[in-house]
């Protein structure tokens, strides 16, 4: 009899500290302040997700796996301040998915963002070669109609390539997970001949 409360005591606190963790230590804890001074060029909204932008993904579930891949086409238009980009996503098994941010940026770096499938406002910071977003998206009825805590982070690499990764919680439960890159349409283009040569070199040495 006396052992449960023991018990429960010590499941308390391990659940205590796997949250710890998982908000103060692991992908979830960080912190815009953590980039703030890594050298490289800034991470500015408004001038690298600007024109066309070519994006690849995968999204894994609860276990791991991955679940979907994606390609993606995005369209990012600044006046000022005051930024719109379009998405059109084009999904492993077919289906298309059409979206559309509202961004604002100021001169602390804080971001707002809107969409139609985003609740409330997202809200986020650009600081050095990184930029956070943090909202709350409702899943499609197909999906579950689901909201979903997300935390999405973008890392600018020294080429420019933005490499975006994002969380998806329910109650504190990651739920899913989201890799992408993104870069300017025309790098993506010009990049496919050297990948097509590489890909003609290897064949003929196979061969």
């Amino acid at each position: 009899m006396t052992f449960l409360p023991y018990l429960l005591i010590g499941l308390a606190l391990g659940l205590a500290a796997v949250f710890a963790k998982a908000r103060y230590v692991s992908f979830w804890g960080q912190k815009p302040e953590d980039y703030a001074d890594l050298p490289g060029p800034a991470f500015d909204i408004r001038e690298t997700l600007n024109g066309p932008i070519v994006c690849e993904g995968v999204i894994f579930g609860p276990t791991g796996r991955v679940t979907s891949r994606f390609v993606a086409d995005f369209e990012a238009s600044w006046d000022g301040d005051e930024g719109r980009m379009t998405e059109i996503f084009t999904y492993d098994s077919g289906a298309i998915q059409h979206r559309e941010w509202h961004l604002k940026v100021n001169a602390a770096g804080e971001i707002t963002a809107r969409a139609a499938d985003v609740v409330g406002v997202g809200k986020g910071w650009q600081k050095g070669p990184t930029v956070l977003l943090n909202y709350r998206i409702r899943l499609s009825e197909e999906a579950g109609g689901h909201v979903l805590d997300t935390t999405d982070w973008m890392y600018l690499t020294p080429n420019g390539t933005i490499m975006n990764r994002s969380q998806f919680r329910k109650f504190g439960i990651k739920v899913a997970e989201l890799v992408a890159t993104m870069r300017p349409k025309d790098a993506a283009n010009a990049a496919a001949p050297a990948f097509e040569v590489e890909r003609e070199e290897r064949e003929r040495l196979a061969g």
